[in-house]
């Protein structure tokens, strides 16, 4: 087998052993501390800026354009359809220009 997939299973053990953990470690508290709640709260945001802002400083306007609308939607938007149309965006301005 292909070391490629080796890593791809070693990382898929990893994100599992992680995310256990994590559920391991709080279902040992009754009730978890007000700051930890918060804290917890703020993680999603931090892994999205952590995988955008690479990205958009690296990107052309066309990247950038698409980010601005993805966006726009997500504030009405669910992920899933901020996604699809973020997407539809950066390869139609791929395509056409």
């Amino acid at each position: 087998m292909s070391s490629i997939f080796w890593i791809i299973i070693a990382g898929a053990v990893a994100t599992f052993l992680t995310r256990i953990g994590g559920h391991l470690v709080l279902s040992r508290f009754e009730r978890v501390h007000p700051r930890v709640e918060v804290a917890l709260n703020a993680v999603p945001a931090a892994v999205l800026t952590t995988l955008v802002a690479p990205a958009a400083a690296n990107a052309d306007w066309r990247g950038l354009v698409a980010l601005a609308i993805a966006g726009l939607v997500s504030l009405r938007f669910n992920a899933l359809t901020m996604f699809l149309i973020g997407a539809a965006v950066i390869i139609l301005l791929r395509q056409f220009t």
